[in-house]
């Protein structure tokens, strides 16, 4: 058994080794619905995380270097790239629904970099940066658990200094703004820099993925 599938190579009829929707979405890609490129780690691999005292087993984020770069191929997209960044999902998914499982962390990948290769890429750079805020918000309170009252007071601040009531009404220079003070929250939180690495993003996401399974 590998401990990654990628979804076109998968046996979606084996829910128990890649989870629900790991298995939803081999079955969608094999149907040729317009699933994008993505890869599964399977429930083994989280029994062995268990087994080895919460430590990832070794070889695994070289595996996950491997298929990165598959998707790189067929998106055409490059991992930490100030052009063309690939950003990725990362979900959680056990062979039966379960409470409490992690939520998904969306657009992994950016760093003060890669915001400026999504600016470009959509020409759109309030879109980028509001992406981006909201990275770390997810992050922020999914991997490291911080609370989200802490993120809530930030933005209602820059909110009421803008003197505007929506989200979607904030300009670049306020989100700017929000995601140099939600990068702090998160600092303070675990006494340790923001991973700017989108290797290191995915690593802890990985990560927290595994810990959610048992609550």
């Amino acid at each position: 058994v590998k401990p990654i599938y990628a979804f076109e190579d998968a046996n979606s009829k084996n829910r128990m080794l890649l989870g629900g929707k790991g298995a939803g979405l081999s079955e969608m890609t094999k149907l040729k619905l317009p699933v994008p490129p993505g890869f599964t780690i399977t429930t083994e691999v989280c029994n062995k995380y268990y087994e080895n005292k919460k430590h990832l087993p070794k070889n695994l984020m070289s595996e996950v270097s491997k298929n990165i770069s598959k998707i790189e191929k067929k998106t055409g997209k490059k991992w930490n790239s100030s052009d063309n960044p690939l950003l990725v999902s990362v979900r959680s998914g056990a062979a039966i629904s379960m409470p409490g499982m992690m939520d998904t962390i969306l657009n992994l990948g950016l760093n003060d970099q890669t915001v400026l290769g999504l600016t470009k890429k959509t020409n759109n750079s309030r879109f980028a940066w509001d992406s981006y805020r909201r990275f770390i918000q997810l992050f922020g309170k999914v991997v490291f658990s911080v609370e989200d009252e802490k993120f809530d007071d930030v933005l209602d601040a820059a909110k009421k200094k803008q003197g505007v009531k929506d989200d979607s009404k904030l300009d670049v220079n306020s989100l700017k703004g929000i995601v140099a003070k939600y990068k702090r929250i998160c600092e303070n939180h675990t006494k340790r820099k923001f991973p700017t690495s989108p290797n290191e993003q995915l690593q802890l996401a990985i990560e927290a993925v595994f810990k959610s399974w048992m609550g």
